[in-house]
């Protein structure tokens, strides 16, 4: 089966999504920390902690994660603060 989606790497970050980790309180702003942007082609980027090999065997029925592919795991709070941001579904 073919990919449909693939991710286009000249695509630029637009905008953050909600509130910056250190706003949060997840960072105190002098080390890396999760984060939500938009890129210029409509694509979501995710900044997180990668989590694959903790929850690659426990992943439901149907779920993968594909070569190429990481599981990153940011802190609720930071989608919660997105919402507002991203835009309803077509």
């Amino acid at each position: 089966m073919a990919r449909v989606w693939k991710p286009d790497p000249t695509a630029s970050f637009a905008r953050r999504l909600g509130k910056s980790a250190e706003e949060l309180g997840h960072s105190d702003g002098r080390d890396a920390c999760p984060d939500i942007w938009q890129l210029d082609n409509g694509d979501v980027a995710v900044i997180g902690r990668d989590l694959t090999s903790v929850y690659g065997s426990q992943l439901p029925e149907g779920v993968g994660v594909a070569p190429g592919e990481r599981l990153v795991v940011i802190p609720g709070s930071m989608l919660s603060a997105a919402k507002p941001d991203i835009p309803e579904a077509p």
